[in-house]
């Protein structure tokens, strides 16, 4: 399977987005066929420390059990002891070609949602973008005003051989335009950790 058909179905979650336990909710996610996790432990009333890392190898064991690709937030030090596949990077978080040189065999990607972002990005050395906020949003408290689905356009016709994944406000309702947009993939938080029945929602997607 390419990077491309790996970050199809893309679930970001930390125990913060959970209203319930977030492995039974990993793992009702991954028997509804998701096929990357982003472990993102961030913001208000999430985990730090020793129970931040005891979660993520938790999380980390399930999806090697499924062969679901493991990404981890931002946070560069959980990289090597949740021997992740990968890490994902916003535009104020740590600088891609530094991540390069420190990860040279990981998968690193990249958030963007504007041209001027683009433009001072290294793209040259990351595996893939994400592209958004597509929609409006509430999971994250400084998320930025939605791009809307021609921002994936945009960007899939600038770097047409790159994988590209839409975030930002995806439900099961509206992940079709997104991919019709030009997305390889689609990534979720509260559509799928809020949802009752988490397995239904991911097949949909």
């Amino acid at each position: 399977m390419n990077l491309q058909e790996r970050l199809r179905k893309y679930l970001i979650m930390g125990s913060q987005n959970c209203q319930r336990d977030s492995v039974a909710i990993l793992e009702e996610a991954i028997a509804g066929g998701i096929t990357a996790f982003q472990f993102r432990e961030k913001g208000p009333n999430a985990l730090e420390g020793e129970e931040k890392l005891e979660l993520g190898l938790k999380l980390r064991q399930l999806c090697r059990k499924h062969h679901v690709l493991f990404i981890v937030n931002d946070d560069s030090v959980l990289v090597e002891p949740l021997e992740a596949d990968g890490i994902h990077v916003g535009q104020d978080d740590m600088d891609v070609e530094d991540l390069r040189s420190t990860f040279p065999n990981k998968i690193i990607g990249l958030s963007v949602s504007s041209e001027a972002e683009v433009r001072n990005s290294a793209i040259d050395v990351v595996d893939y973008l994400g592209a958004g906020p597509v929609f409006g949003t509430s999971t994250k408290v400084d998320a930025k005003a939605p791009v809307g689905v021609e921002w994936i356009t945009s960007v899939k016709a600038m770097f047409p051989d790159m994988p590209l994944v839409g975030i930002g406000g995806i439900t099961a309702q509206n992940s079709r335009s997104v991919l019709v947009a030009g997305a390889d993939g689609v990534s979720v938080i509260s559509a799928v950790t809020h949802a009752d029945d988490v397995r239904s929602v991911v097949e949909q997607l």
